[in-house]
């Protein structure tokens, strides 16, 4: 019988053949030191390119490796829930499949998780264009002050978090951007610890910074709503009177 893993690594791709081979050798540099019995979930969210068949290929010669697909093309909330649905380990772990996030960095987060619920990257020396950064400081900062989360890079996808609050979560299309934001409203303990941030080796990102940041302000307007109307309390039972 297969062991069961402590840690489960949740990648969602869509249209990244050219980087799984290699993210999959840097996770098991990364993480076969830890000695830990681990799971590797890659999700395809209905790729137009040959990475699902290379993922299988991959899963032959690893037999942590678990392919989930997607169908039809749902964004990386859906792929991202749907991995986190299967995963069967007690702490996990997310990042892009694009090779921008550093697997060399996920041990020092999951060495800084028995301090708290979350360990969120924060991308220090970013790669991307200057106009990504400038709209990412903007709606970081907006975000922070509307939501109160303390949160300073929502946009960094390299996390380690533990499975038992994220269960309790329930992510709306776009609500990967603010995960972290909703484990701490929840009663989460989210810390942040610098991580390295790469160019991108392949391809295009395909979010556009308009679209985005407009579909990022209605997303906001949600969140907000959400954090001031949800109740929050706790619950004790008295205890039941004693028959003398």
């Amino acid at each position: 019988m297969t062991e069961a893993p402590w840690l489960s690594v949740v990648v969602p791709f869509r249209d990244e053949a050219p980087s799984l081979e290699d993210l999959h050798a840097e996770l098991c540099v990364a993480l076969d030191p830890l000695d830990r019995p681990l799971e590797m979930i890659f999700v395809d969210d209905a790729s137009r390119d040959d990475g699902p068949a290379l993922v299988e290929g991959l899963a032959a010669g690893d037999p942590r490796i678990r392919l989930l697909r997607v169908t039809p093309h749902a964004g990386q909330s859906a792929a991202l829930e749907a991995g986190f649905r299967a995963a069967r380990g007690e702490v996990i772990a997310t990042l892009d499949a694009d090779g921008q996030n550093d697997p060399a960095d996920l041990p020092a987060l999951l060495a800084a998780l028995p301090g708290a619920d979350c360990v969120c990257g924060v991308r220090v020396d970013r790669r991307d264009p200057w106009s990504t950064r400038v709209a990412s400081r903007i709606a970081n900062r907006v975000r922070s002050r509307l939501l109160g989360d303390g949160v300073s890079d929502i946009g960094c996808s390299l996390r380690v978090m533990r499975a038992e609050p994220l269960a309790r979560i329930k992510l709306f299309r776009g609500g990967h951007r603010f995960l972290p934001s909703m484990l701490k409203l929840e009663g989460a303990r989210v810390l942040e610890q610098p991580v390295r941030h790469r160019p991108r080796r392949h391809g295009t990102s395909s979010y556009g910074i308009v679209s985005r940041l407009a579909v990022v302000w209605v997303d906001l307007l949600g969140m907000l709503w959400w954090a001031r109307r949800v109740d929050r309390y706790e619950v004790k039972e008295s205890p039941r009177p004693r028959d003398d």
